[in-house]
This record gives structure tokens, sequence and C-alpha cells, in this order.
């Protein structure tokens, strides 16, 4: 069974800004529920179908499939539950791991998160100076979430 295990930050504004081009990604929820997600995903010319398990504490059950393009794009346009979020994403190499930090556009703008995978749960982590705070056990910042509460309607 295919895990991921993930932190995931707050990070301070544009602090960590000279990463050169980010990658657009947009994606899609075909269900959300508490035990289950299911999205499709475009990352540059790739296209994903990924189903992820319920968290537990910063590990879920993750499976993730390649698709066609014209696929994704067209689950996306007429299938998914909201309309797709959209965020540029950097990767960050900083002391052994590699950070995804996402710029939210759309309904989504002006959040910026920082995520870096690991091996297992209890696995050190050095933050960079750009990380604001851990936000990993809030559900608000699941993306799934932000597809359906986007950041701007957050009081």
């Amino acid at each position: 069974m295919a895990k991921e295990i993930e932190r995931k930050f707050l990070v301070h504004a544009r602090k960590w800004s000279d990463l050169g081009a980010g990658l657009i990604i947009r994606q899609g929820y075909l269900c959300t529920s508490k035990q289950s997600s299911v999205r499709v995903r475009t990352y540059g010319d790739h296209a994903y179908l990924t189903i992820k398990g319920a968290t537990a504490d910063i590990t879920r059950d993750e499976y993730e499939y390649e698709i066609p393009l014209t696929d994704a794009n067209e689950i996306m346009l007429h299938l998914c539950e909201h309309p797709p979020i959209e965020k540029m994403r950097y990767r960050i190499v900083f002391k052994g791991h590699t950070w995804e930090v996402d710029e939210f556009t759309g309904a989504n703008h002006g959040l910026a998160v920082a995520e870096v995978e690991l091996k297992e749960a209890r696995e050190p982590v050095d933050l960079p100076d750009w990380i604001d705070r851990e936000v990993s056990g809030d559900p608000r910042y699941f993306n799934s979430n932000l597809s359906i509460k986007p950041f701007s309607t957050w009081k």
C-alpha cells in the first residue's frame, strides 16, 4: 500500500522568492469525504488521477496514476464537484529535503503553503527561515477543503 507522510507549513510572504520559474498546477475533486478524496491534476503537460485516504496524524494512503492530459481537462470541466484550484509550485531543496511551495491563485489567492514529504512520521526536518508555522493538523489547509471553502472566504 502506498503511503504519503507529509508536513505542511505556512510560509512568510515571498521570503523564499529567488526560485526562478514555477510550474502551474490545476486540480479538481471528483469526491471528498472524511474517509477519502479523488482528484484529477494537471501538472505542466502531465495529468494524474489520485486517490487519497483519511489522514492519521501526518500519514495517509495515496495512489496516483498518470492519465491523458485531454482526459484530465475534460474531467475538470465536466465532472468535478467544485471549480478547480490553481497554484504555482516551486521546488526548493534544503538540507536533504525537497520542499514544495505552492502559491495559490484564484479564490485561494494570498495563500502560500510549503509541504515536505518524509520517509517516516518522526523524521527530523530542518526548517528554512521562510517557514512561518505548521498547519499539518488543520484541515482547512487540505487542498480538497480549499476547493470547497476557498481561502478568500475565510474570516
